[in-house]
């Protein structure tokens, strides 16, 4: 079964540059539900915008908490 947690992210760009340049490997981010949770920054690649990464998103990970995917619900 796999396990779905929205998450708030609100990354700048000149913040995305330290995940690009492999300064930073995770990224840790609050859930909608108050939890804090890590994940490695590659997950964030497909939902980089020119002004960063604004909004809640939801990670899907499988039984074996590998990553599924990721995907906008909505802007912040």
């Amino acid at each position: 079964m796999h396990q779905r947690q929205l998450v708030i992210l609100n990354i700048p760009p000149h913040q995305l540059v330290h995940y690009y340049e492999g300064h930073v490997s995770t990224v840790k981010a609050r859930t909608t539900s108050g939890r804090t949770i890590r994940f490695p920054t590659n997950i964030l690649r497909s939902v980089v915008q020119p002004d960063g990464v604004h909004g809640i998103f939801e990670l899907v990970f499988d039984e074996n908490r590998k990553f599924v995917s990721i995907k906008r619900i909505n802007n912040v």
